[in-house]
């Protein structure tokens, strides 16, 4: 299931987010790369001990926190605290790779299982060209290029690359949760009736059968979840 969400950032947020980057000393991305994914990862990081990324992280899960679309898309369980990226000049690409299924808590303190990945684009798309998400499934390619402040939700078993950067500077956050509902075919069952169910109460209010399938989409998490 892949879902893009707009506003995510707030205009504002988006400047202060792009300032403290700016600010920030990066590092090669490879540190968090895979065994595989390291031979195809070209681009920039802010790394562990970076001044601002403590404040950057409060930021994102701050954003992501009062997001409604965001939770019932991913359901997190766990998010493992938001990476910061950079594609700019020779360090401009990430090619075809999957994600690591277990990642490391920056703390050590344990492992976050990747059920869904996530990118929150920072940079206008007329400020560089190329670098689109490149995600593939069933139906083919698909090539994600969002405004800043917009967020992209898709499946961290898909394989995907970021087209390199030709022009300009691409900054985004990305991140991995791990859902309380692991299989995503239930996960998408799940936000299907979920948005079938807003869409309900818009046009016929809360009437009985609306509760009772409300009732149903609760029983179904509870079955599903776990936490």
């Amino acid at each position: 299931m892949l879902i893009t969400i707009d506003d995510v950032f707030t205009p504002d947020e988006v400047a202060t987010a792009r300032d403290l980057l700016g600010r920030s000393v990066w590092a090669s991305g490879r540190i968090t790369a895979g065994t595989q994914a390291a031979q195809v990862k070209n681009n920039q990081q802010l790394p562990e001990e970076a001044t601002h990324l403590p404040t950057l992280r409060h930021m994102v899960l701050t954003a992501l926190g009062r997001n409604a679309l965001f939770f019932t898309a991913a359901l997190p369980l766990k998010i493992l605290p938001p990476f910061f990226n950079r594609y700019v000049g020779k360090a401009n690409y990430y090619g075809f790779h999957t994600d690591n299924a277990m990642r490391l808590l920056p703390e050590g303190g344990g492992y976050v299982r990747a059920d869904v990945s996530a990118t929150l684009f920072l940079s206008e798309p007329e400020e560089y060209d190329g670098g689109e998400l490149i995600i593939e499934d069933t139906f083919g390619c698909h090539g994600i290029k969002l405004k800043a402040g917009s967020l992209v939700v898709y499946p961290s078993s898909s394989i995907h690359q970021v087209a390199p950067v030709t022009r300009g500077v691409r900054l985004a956050c990305f991140m991995f949760i791990q859902s309380m509902v692991r299989d995503p075919g239930q996960r998408r069952l799940l936000f299907d009736m979920d948005m079938a169910l807003l869409r309900l109460r818009e046009q016929v209010g809360e009437i009985n059968p609306v509760v009772r399938l409300t009732g149903v989409y609760h029983n179904l998490l509870r079955r599903w979840a776990d936490s």
